[in-house]
């Protein structure tokens, strides 16, 4: 049975897209079997996957509407060593489209159960938002992972997302529970960074993962060659840390 994580904040630009290719990437080199499932209409973790999302056949908006199988839907990545379930801009149309159909919430956790014994991990991107999208990942994981930046804003936007997560816990999934969170973009030459950081470490305790991404350009880079980063520049200080994260997340599945 796969364990199934959604990489989500409310927050936009504080690396979700960044950290679930690169965690799926790293989970892959250490052997285990992933499927990234990118449910942003913007397709980013697509293209980061070295996937042309322009040249998508088919797509998870058909899968979500029920017109085509997951099987169907999935593309490997070459270079991650990694599934991936795509996304394009057809995406946005799905939320109004999904309004009128039964069971709206649950329809991508419906359709993930069909290929649920072939991955040991599946990682849902999510978008930015709290959306019918957004509400659909939440249903399907067993648990979330929150990447934010230490800074006031972030720490600001994690009590929104954190009551989004009870919600959807107490009404709609309740399998569903906070994973950690990973403190990504980290400059530890801001005094404001450390300090945030301190504040995570004392409110959440062993909820907040040891591994501490910083930030790095070559991160950044990747995507633009449709790499993931822990491919593009596998030396890189960030690549070597979504590696030390991956193996941390294996390493404290148990207790999960």
């Amino acid at each position: 049975m796969a364990k199934i994580f959604c990489i989500a904040n409310q927050k936009g630009g504080v690396g979700k897209t960044t950290t679930a290719v690169n965690l799926a990437a790293g989970l892959a080199q250490l052997h285990q079997r992933v499927l990234l499932v990118d449910l942003d209409p913007q397709g980013n973790a697509t293209m980061g996957a070295g996937i042309n999302k322009a040249e998508l056949t088919i797509s998870i908006y058909e899968v979500l509407l029920g017109l085509k199988e997951v099987k169907s839907a999935i593309v490997h990545s070459g270079p991650g060593k990694f599934d991936v379930l795509p996304a394009n801009r057809e995406l946005a149309g799905a939320e109004v489209e999904m309004v009128e159909l039964d069971n709206r919430e649950k329809r991508l956790k419906v359709a993930l159960n069909s290929v649920d014994a072939d991955y040991d991990f599946m990682l849902i991107d999510c978008p930015p938002a709290l959306s019918m999208l957004t509400l659909n990942g939440l249903c399907s994981a067993h648990g979330v992972i929150i990447p934010m930046q230490c800074e006031y804003y972030a720490l600001e936007g994690l009590s929104d997302l954190v009551n989004t997560i009870k919600k959807v816990h107490a009404k709609l999934n309740p399998d569903l529970k906070i994973i950690g969170l990973l403190r990504v973009m980290f400059d530890p030459r801001m005094t404001l960074s450390q300090q945030v950081s301190a504040q995570l470490e004392q409110h959440f305790g062993d909820k907040v993962f040891k591994t501490i991404v910083p930030r790095n350009v070559r991160l950044a880079e990747a995507p633009s060659y449709g790499l993931p980063g822990v491919i593009f520049d596998p030396s890189s200080r960030g690549a070597q840390a979504y590696i030390a994260f991956g193996a941390e997340l294996v390493e404290r599945i148990d207790s999960f």
